[in-house]
């Protein structure tokens, strides 16, 4: 198993979400997160936090976590990439990492039947 870790733009979500399900991953834990890359987020201004001046350089994106069996992670990256891919900065990324071991609390079941 291999979780997905898949930083997007706010705008993108419904397009990921579609694309998951279409693959079969009918589980995901979606986060609303700040962040910045090569793009340096917003530098524009000032804003006083707890006294301190400092500069906003993060930008809303949404992290989409998933978990999926081996055998569907490549073409599922593939159709996320081809979905969302618009060929400027801040398209945003796809950390992929093993899995050890899945659990589902009410059954019982374990690894990719867990799913």
């Amino acid at each position: 198993m291999k979780e997905l870790l898949i930083i997007i733009r706010p705008e993108k979500l419904e397009t990921v979400k579609s694309v998951l399900d279409n693959q079969g991953c009918h589980g995901m834990t979606i986060l609303s997160v700040m962040g910045c890359g090569a793009q340096k987020g917003i530098t524009e201004g000032t804003n006083v936090i707890k006294g301190m001046k400092t500069n906003i350089n993060l930008l809303p994106k949404i992290m989409v976590l998933a978990v999926l069996p081996d055998d569907a992670v490549s073409e599922t990256v593939l159709k996320i990439e081809d979905a969302i891919r618009t060929g400027h900065v801040g398209d945003g990324k796809i950390f992929i990492k093993n899995v050890e071991d899945a659990v589902r609390m009410r059954t019982g079941e374990r690894g990719d039947a867990a799913l």
